[in-house]
Formats: C-alpha cells, sequence, structure tokens
C-alpha cells in the first residue's frame, strides 16, 4: 500500500533521528494512511486517507 494520502497528498517525509550524543541517522515519518470506503465528490470510492482528513470531516466515512 502506497502511504500517500489522495486527499492532502500527505506523504512519507524524511528526517534525522537524534541520540543524546547528538550523532545523526536518518529516519523515516510515515503518515496514518488507511484504506477506507468513503463518499468524495458524490460518489463511493475506496480510497488511502489519512486519519487527520478523516477526523477533520473533510469526506464522509461510509460504514
Amino acid at each position: 500500500m502506497s502511504r500517500v494520502c489522495e486527499i492532502c497528498d500527505k506523504k512519507t517525509s524524511f528526517g534525522n533521528s537524534v541520540s543524546h550524543s547528538h550523532r545523526k541517522t536518518r529516519r523515516t515519518f510515515k503518515p496514518n494512511v488507511h484504506k477506507t470506503k468513503v463518499e468524495y465528490k458524490g460518489k463511493i470510492k475506496t480510497i488511502n486517507i489519512c486519519t487527520s482528513c478523516l477526523k477533520s470531516g473533510k469526506v464522509k466515512k461510509i460504514v
């Protein structure tokens, strides 16, 4: 499953993991994306959507 929200285009970002001694190693920040059946633009679709878009009410979840 690709980790990209189809509503807000949130995707994996990269940064540094910093230890106590301040050594830096590369790490990834992955969004909380779920494949969910929703009503979007008047149509019922199964899309990858991040939980922040789902919680804010940008789409209506089909139960």
